[in-house]
């Protein structure tokens, strides 16, 4: 019988052009699904006739109950390899095999500078003016060198965020729960006194860190009032650990100079969403991991997945 596989939030169409799904033959029909599924329901109703789902980041949630809405579900591929939104036990207790991707954090480091860099310089309103005859100059760029980039995390990718500040000449320091004085040292940075001081201190404040208990919610209006009204905050690592409501009331309260994010509570955003038009905003469509390489690497490991699957030998199991 022939396997039907769908392809979630193929939003650029790109996805079949991204790896060599001819490799699966005539075994598997491949279906992108280019709209979001934003509720179980839908999900449900798109996905029953489906033997294997391909699944983008954490987008899509798969709690016990969708998937037992699902009884041809076989194989659930997540790209990157670790996901909060997918229930093991269901998928186990169900009979489905959850298989994950390699997932690089080159995009993720990229997108945070060109964030940062964004709003230090104002190029978004910059641009704009020059394009459609407004003012030349109409802001004035904020510093990097000289300056203090505070990091809420330093694994991976922020370990590779202090890199670049460095080479830009700025002052480096981290914060986290479990941050010793000898991985900072190792990274080259200053190890922040506290989560507080690291607000106070930074001129641009970068959040890199996993999303838990313990990390949700960190970044509430207490501590956005801590940072400097000159400061900047960029966040590309998950929505929930910053407060979303505080941090709008920031932005429009002026008590911060800008923002840039690229995570949102709920994705995509509603067309009516406040995040749309807050001031000092420099907002993107959550693209920290959407880059040709790691497209490549997502699903072509995820044609790699449902071969070893289809041959009995499934690989990079979840959890």
């Amino acid at each position: 019988m022939r396997r039907r596989c769908a392809v979630l939030d193929d939003f650029q169409g790109v996805a079949l052009e991204s790896a060599d799904w001819s490799a699966l033959g005539e075994e598997v029909e491949v279906v992108p699904l280019r709209e979001h599924l934003g509720d179980e329901d839908a999900l449900a109703s798109a996905l029953a006739d489906f033997d294997i789902v391909v699944t983008l980041r954490e987008r899509v949630p798969f709690p016990a109950s969708l998937i037992s809405r699902l009884p041809r579900l076989r194989l659930l591929i997540a790209s990157g390899m670790r996901n909060s939104v997918i229930d093991y036990a269901a998928a186990e207790a169900h009979g489905v095999t959850v298989c994950g991707t390699a997932s690089s954090s080159t995009p993720p480091v990229e997108l945070t500078w060109a964030l940062l860099l964004g709003l230090a310089r104002g190029i978004v309103e910059e641009s704009g003016a020059l394009r459609s005859g407004g003012p030349w100059q109409s802001t004035v760029g904020a510093d990097l060198h000289g300056r203090r980039l505070g990091l809420l995390g330093l694994g991976k990718i922020g370990s590779r965020v202090a890199q670049v500040g460095l080479a830009f000449g700025m002052h480096v320091s981290a914060w986290s729960q479990n941050l010793t004085k000898e991985r900072a040292e190792e990274v080259g940075v200053e190890l922040a006194a506290s989560r507080d001081d690291l607000l106070a201190t930074s001129d641009f404040v970068s959040v890199h860190l996993a999303l838990g208990d313990r990390t949700r919610g960190l970044l509430g209006a207490a501590e956005l009032a801590l940072m400097k009204p000159t400061a900047y905050l960029v966040n590309t690592s998950r929505a929930a650990i910053v407060d979303q409501d505080a941090l709008l009331t920031a932005l429009h309260e002026s008590r911060i100079a800008g923002a840039g994010i690229d995570v949102f509570d709920i994705e995509p955003l509603p067309a009516d969403h406040p995040m749309r038009t807050a001031p000092r905003l420099l907002a993107t469509p959550h693209l920290g991991y959407v880059s040709r390489a790691n497209y490549a690497t997502y699903y072509g490991q995820a044609v790699e997945n449902i071969r070893a699957y289809l041959a009995g030998s499934p690989v990079r199991r979840l959890p």
